[in-house]
């Protein structure tokens, strides 16, 4: 299954296929693995009940993933003290490798975009506390992926939906 395709499978709610996959966890992971076992035997899902965003949601195999539709992570830690005291420990503060970035990379597409069609709008760009949303003039926003931190608040702020994302890889024992 080619990247596009298994980009836009994303947004149909089915996995493609293939052990490269990956979701795109809360941060404060310990790795990919520890989502799969940890958290799928966690009978509290204090994670997803802590986060004021509502954006953590315990998908059908018991593990966490995180829903941008409606809005973004702040990284308020509360997701992982939470699983920390009353959870698996699979999200905890000691995690500093995946403490300030989703794994996610975010892409606006030049097609869908009504900025680089000549229309003014910072959607995007007004949520985006990282200042990752830069502007060429007044049009065609791109990404800066060192700054971007995965937090998603521009893909529900987007009013035409031209911003997609992919999971990447949480740590190096998963690339």
């Amino acid at each position: 299954m080619d990247d596009r395709r298994r980009l836009f499978s994303l947004f149909r709610g089915n996995e493609p296929e293939g052990e490269s996959y990956r979701q795109v966890r809360p941060p404060y992971g310990e790795s990919e693995s520890a989502f799969r076992s940890k958290c799928a035997q966690c009978e509290t899902k204090a994670c997803a009940t802590s986060c004021d965003e509502q954006i953590i949601v315990i998908e059908a195999g018991g593990t966490p993933i995180l829903n941008f539709t409606r809005s973004g992570c702040t990284f308020c830690e509360e997701c992982a003290k939470a699983c920390e005291e009353r959870g698996s420990g699979s999200l905890s503060l000691e995690n500093t490798h995946t403490a300030q970035r989703i794994n996610a990379r975010f892409v606006i597409s030049t097609e869908g975009c009504m900025a680089h069609h000549g229309v003014i709008c910072f959607s995007c760009k007004e949520p985006c506390i990282d200042n990752a949303i830069l502007f060429n003039g007044l049009f065609n926003p791109v990404i800066d992926t060192d700054r971007c931190t995965g937090c998603g608040f521009c893909l529900s702020r987007c009013p035409v939906k031209a911003i997609a994302y992919q999971p990447t890889a949480i740590v190096a024992e998963d690339m």
